[in-house]
């Protein structure tokens, strides 16, 4: 299970009682939050509710404070042996930090590195060395740069997240979310944004965003009959499919295609 999730969902910690509605909306993954939607005040109540948290059927991931809060240190401790999927570490700029966390989770747990300022950036190569995969915090991000929150401003920032996972080997990293709620069409769109450019998956709010979210992420229909066209031609040289060229390179495209289309 150590692979990254297509379509995980938030669910705030201190709402226990949305667990399972989380774990139903057709997510690969949930993750309870200990951080942004938890005020100081339910942090203890959600901690305890993240580490005994029983979700079968669905890899429970767990966001913990930052480094540097005062939650930090007891949200690990509370989590070591809680047998959760994985944790999420936000800020995260110290590799140190994100080798702490894989050291807490079982072997097939994830450890994921989100990336939410410029030092993060910078360091994206050594904390993809250290986790098991990134996730992008762009709004914080953002806001940590002082850019627009728009695609052409955050164009490096994603693809250097995309060439650092692919650089240590991790799954394809982890887009940001959509603020926006009630717009299917915009999840859709930013997912399938995000696909062209190397993601393999996005980071949700609402159950509403996860239908969305695996459409833009899966291959369309002419895309799979595509990439079957390549691959029966079972040839390794060069050959022509439909006036292209087929080499190496586009066959594995065209088998990535598949992965995607699930076969």
């Amino acid at each position: 299970m150590n692979g990254a999730p297509v379509a995980p969902l938030f669910v705030p910690g201190h709402r226990p009682d949305r667990f399972a509605k989380a774990a139903a909306s057709g997510a690969d993954a949930v993750i309870i939050d200990l951080e942004d939607a938890v005020p100081p005040e339910e942090k203890e109540a959600a901690r305890r509710a993240a580490a005994g948290a029983c979700l079968p059927g669905i890899r429970v991931l767990v966001r913990v404070n930052a480094s540097g809060t005062p939650w930090h240190a007891e949200d690990l401790a509370a989590l070591s042996g809680a047998g959760v999927g994985g944790i999420v570490l936000p800020k995260a700029e110290d590799p140190a930090g994100m080798a702490t966390i894989r050291a807490l989770l079982p072997e097939d747990g994830l450890a994921v590195a989100l990336i939410e300022s410029a030092r993060g950036l910078a360091a994206a190569r050594e904390l993809a060395r250290a986790a098991g995969c990134l996730a992008f915090g762009s709004m914080d991000f953002a806001a940590d740069l002082g850019c627009a929150h728009t695609r052409d401003a955050l164009l490096m920032a994603r693809l250097e997240l995309v060439l650092a996972s692919r650089l240590a080997g991790l799954p394809a990293p982890l887009d940001g979310v959509t603020a926006t709620i009630g717009d299917d069409a915009l999840v859709e769109d930013d997912a399938r944004h995000a696909a062209g450019l190397g993601f393999g998956g996005k980071l949700l709010i609402h159950p509403r965003q996860v239908a969305p979210a695996l459409r833009g992420f899966a291959p369309g229909e002419d895309e799979v009959t595509w990439a079957r066209r390549v691959l029966a031609t079972g040839g390794d040289g060069a050959e022509k499919v439909d006036g292209m060229m087929i080499d190496a390179p586009v066959r594995m495209r065209a088998v990535r295609i598949l992965a995607r289309a699930g076969g």
